[in-house]
């Protein structure tokens, strides 16, 4: 059993970024780009008015000053009006400032009559004025490699021309549960039997991270329909296992994978909950070509051949059945490695920390360091439920995880680094 940082180490320094791919700016939200961007423009690309009012040149704008109104510039192409000391022109905002005009009156501070208008005001030179590249200047960073795409980046990159962006490699996924006492829902159950809502929880994981999940299967405890449910789940980036990873006589995960060829990295990490987490890795396997031998051997033969990790291997993680402890293992280890795949920065892997009150004692007498599930409110941390592995509705109500070191004590009213994820 290893420590959760040496776990996540370990993992990050295994996972490789798929290659990129370049997609339209509709597509592109919350992906990760692949490179960095410049500022084709400046921004804004002229001088241009920040108010509905009048183009004037402020030498000549005194309170009580009549001024003849000589033309209308609206928002739009630049109609090459001119202005001089004691003319103005009607302006729009975001239209181009007339030649000779260095500051706009607003409406409101004149008043209009016939072809003059009379200032309610003085003017100061560059009043309501935007200057060109006063908000971004041309050759400027605008976004960086391994940086998400948000909402306001694609409007960015739309101002600039841009109508499509390179991004990180898809990530597509198999998910398969096992255990043979889960029953898919809508079923009828029987005493003993469970409705299946872990791979319904890690596929809503998997979707918050922009994965791309294409197969999900449940699967009974029996050798034969695990390995057949393994060889379809490796033909893609990920596959990740729920149950069946820890050490009883029906966990029969590992001994499986090590059949099929899979090399595993980790098995057992020191956290709670989630102490039964496998990682591992296995090549995937590679459709005869025509110009194959009869053999059959047209890529690699072995699943597991070679040590070191490649683009072209499948990389598998076995979460626990237990629901929390799912979770939990999920956003430690399995977000990170799914990130770093997409090409996210080192900064976009780690989740959202803040600082909170905690609005309880609380201590962790374990030897492994404990995620408390909880809800972050008005800034305290309360946890929410009960803390066993299988208590999925005190997980539903929280929004918030508090890691409690081994031997670790936090007092009510201390300040906690808590971890978002909603």
């Amino acid at each position: 059993m290893i420590s959760e940082e040496e776990a996540r180490r370990k993992i990050l320094e295994t996972i490789q970024p798929l290659p990129l791919r370049t997609v339209s700016l509709s597509s592109a939200l919350d992906c990760f780009s692949g490179q960095d961007l410049i500022a084709r423009l400046p921004m804004p690309g002229f001088d241009n008015s920040a108010m509905d009012g009048y183009a004037v040149v402020a030498s000549a704008c005194r309170k009580g000053e009549r001024l003849r109104v000589i033309g209308e510039q609206p928002a739009g192409v630049d109609r090459g009006i001119r202005i001089s000391p004691g003319e103005a022109a009607r302006i729009f905002t975001g239209a181009p400032m007339p030649a000779g005009a260095d500051a706009v009156v607003m409406q409101e501070d004149v008043t209009r009559d016939g072809d003059e208008i009379v200032l309610n005001v003085g003017v100061d030179t560059g009043e309501f004025i935007r200057r060109r590249g006063c908000d971004l200047g041309e050759g400027q960073k605008i976004l960086s490699k391994g940086e998400r795409i948000r909402a306001a980046t694609l409007a960015l990159l739309a101002s600039q021309g841009f109508s499509d962006v390179t991004i990180g490699g898809e990530v597509n996924v198999a998910i398969v549960s096992t255990g043979d006492e889960l029953v898919k829902p809508g079923a009828r159950i029987k005493q003993g039997q469970i409705y299946e809502s872990n791979s319904v929880l890690l596929r809503s994981l998997l979707q918050r991270c922009n994965a791309t999940v294409r197969s999900v299967e449940n699967c009974a405890d029996d050798q034969h329909s695990l390995t057949e449910a393994l060889k379809r789940g490796i033909r893609y980036h990920v596959l990740i296992i729920s149950g069946g990873v820890s050490v009883g006589e029906h966990d029969i995960v590992k001994s499986t994978l090590l059949a099929l060829g899979a090399r595993i990295d980790i098995w057992r990490v020191a956290i709670k909950p989630g102490k039964p987490f496998l990682f591992g890795r296995v090549a995937i396997p590679i459709a005869p070509s025509p110009q194959s031998s009869p053999s059959g051997k047209g890529g690699r033969e072995a699943l597991g051949e070679g040590s070191a990790a490649s683009r072209n291997d499948c990389f598998i993680f076995g979460l626990p059945g237990n629901p929390v402890s799912s979770f939990v293992t999920f956003l430690q280890f399995v977000r990170p490695a799914v990130l770093k795949m997409m090409s996210a920065s080192d900064g976009e892997l780690n989740p959202t920390k803040v600082t909170a009150e905690s609005d309880i004692d609380l201590h962790n007498d374990g030897e492994r360091a404990h995620y408390v599930r909880g809800r972050l409110k008005n800034g305290k941390f309360q946890p929410v439920g009960r803390q066993e592995s299988h208590a999925l509705f005190g997980l539903s109500q929280s929004n918030a995880l508090l890691r409690l070191a081994p031997g670790e004590s936090v007092e009510k009213g201390a300040a906690v680094e808590i971890q978002l994820w909603d």
